[in-house]
């Protein structure tokens, strides 16, 4: 048996009958990580020490019978923007690049309480900023179904972990698709949650109005599991609302298609989508359909403003967020200082940030700092913040009509690596069918429908609830995944010696 393909609930009930233990499993996945994360490049930092450390506690767990959760002993990784206690996590930056936090992040400590075996941190875009992963200061990870080609971005290495089976599950981040773009890329599962359902606290901010936290795993059902285990209030985090978490499990057995009404937004299937996509989207929907769903085309008209007014306001959030990286409470300085140099604050400031920061960050900066200044605050970002409103208003009248939306992830299978660094606008249409979801912080479950024709690469579609509508998506995604077994398919391309 390859431990390292189990899914969560699999792994769960071979640990609870002592089939195997979480030392063994956990040993599994870190031999994965040795024979392909060369060419992968999923990890930015492995913990085996202290991978094997927890495994053998939760083993003692087990042995008197005393397991903590459905996640206790088994190994997951962690995007390099949850702060870990004694781990880096360093954003993928280089103004943080030796930055080790004092605490857990409150997502990491409920994953801890459940007995999670940390093995390392995944690659990101640099502070979350990218859709590529080509951003970070590590350098890119690769899709394991194709090494060309990138995993996406910005949680593309807690993708990349999960499809090559380098974790059972992982945890992303998701601003404007960071989450459902990699799951698409990569062909596996993954869950954007209603904005506040998931504490932020201790998660280094990208856009504090639109961030959101969530699991990328191998089928639904263990997207449920993590969701139950790190959904709920936080006093650390006001926007987090004080509202019982539903069972997510125990729900995807109840009979959820027959009668459910699923929309077809028309803006999402337009000419920028693929054809090939388009189709296996479409036949995703068919498939619910013959189980009694009732498909409609919707409307959301503001669709087509939604990729300019995410472009306005993150970049403006971005901006704020990376003020503080100055390089004095964090990060080396700049290299004429550590030479010996005295030089003026403002020169200080200029040459850490300047040195620290790569060119998405310095783009997204100076975006972000004109749309908020003086003259132009009005024209751009309070205007963006006004057709957000409406963007919300669309989607509340959709779900009047139906009670969820079903519409493709990605425009196109994962491009080259290279594809769209010289392009950023072209690497920004990327995200045309993920943002929108954000601006107005609804849930959304990406999992995957297909392959491409050409060079068989993964292709996704996603669900769309209203807000804190995650149990109606996951009964539909899970139920879906026993119809199909797009989900069980893994990459297959040989590793470099």
């Amino acid at each position: 048996m390859d431990l390292a393909r189990l899914t969560i609930h699999e792994a769960a009930e071979g640990l609870r009958s002592k089939t195997f233990s979480s030392v063994e499993l956990t040993k599994s996945v870190l031999d994965q990580i040795a024979k392909r994360d060369g060419a992968v490049r999923a990890y930015v930092h492995v913990d085996e020490e202290g991978a094997l450390a927890s495994a053998a506690r939760a083993d003692e767990r087990f042995e008197k019978g005393s397991p903590l959760s459905q996640l206790d002993g088994i190994p997951c990784g962690l995007k390099d923007v949850f702060c870990t206690k004694g781990l880096p996590t360093t954003a993928c930056s280089n103004i943080l690049r030796d930055f080790v936090p004092p605490y857990d992040a409150t997502v990491v400590g409920k994953l801890k309480d459940a007995g999670m075996v940390l093995v390392g941190k995944t690659n990101t875009d640099e502070f979350t900023c990218g859709s590529s992963t080509e951003s970070s200061c590590f350098g890119p990870s690769h899709n394991p179904w194709d090494l060309e080609r990138t995993p996406g971005g910005s949680s593309g290495g807690s993708a990349a972990a999960v499809a090559a089976d380098e974790c059972i599950y992982a945890l992303g981040t998701d601003t404007g698709g960071s989450i459902r773009q990699p799951a698409a890329y990569c062909g596996i599962t993954g869950l954007k949650v209603t904005y506040g359902r998931v504490s932020r606290f201790g998660v280094i901010s990208m856009a504090s109005s639109l961030d959101s936290i969530g699991p990328l795993t191998k089928d639904a059902r263990d997207a449920a599991i993590v969701l139950k285990a790190i959904a709920g209030h936080d006093p650390h985090d006001t926007t987090t609302p004080q509202l019982d978490i539903p069972d997510y499990l125990n729900s995807l057995g109840q009979p959820c298609l027959n009668g459910l009404k699923i929309g077809l937004p028309k803006e999402y299937f337009s000419e920028a989508l693929n054809p090939e996509v388009a189709q296996l989207v479409r036949d995703a929907a068919a498939v619910l359909e013959k189980e009694g769903a009732i498909l409609k085309e919707v409307s959301l008209p503001l669709t087509p403003s939604a990729l300019a007014v995410y472009y306005i306001i993150c970049p403006s959030e971005v901006s704020a967020n990376m003020a503080r990286y100055d390089g004095i409470r964090y990060g080396p300085g700049p290299e004429a200082v550590a030479k010996g140099a005295e030089l003026e604050l403002e020169e200080y400031y200029r040459q850490a940030r300047g040195e620290g920061f790569g060119p998405e960050m310095k783009r997204r900066i100076m975006m972000g700092t004109y749309a908020l200044s003086s003259g132009y605050y009005d024209a751009y970002y309070k205007k963006a913040q006004q057709v957000r409103t409406l963007i919300i208003q669309d989607f509340q009248r959709a779900f009047e009509e139906v009670d969820i939306l079903l519409a493709p992830t990605t425009p196109t299978p994962a491009f080259k690596l290279g594809e769209h660094t010289s392009d950023p606008v072209q690497m920004y249409l990327e995200d045309v069918f993920t943002v929108a979801i954000n601006c107005a912080g609804l849930p959304s479950l990406a999992l995957p429908c297909g392959f491409s024709s050409e060079k068989n690469l993964p292709v996704g579609f996603q669900l769309i609830g209203p807000q804190f509508g995650e149990s109606r998506l996951l009964q539909a995604g899970a139920y879906y995944q026993t119809l199909t077994q797009w989900h069980q398919m893994r990459s297959q391309i040989a590793m470099p010696s």
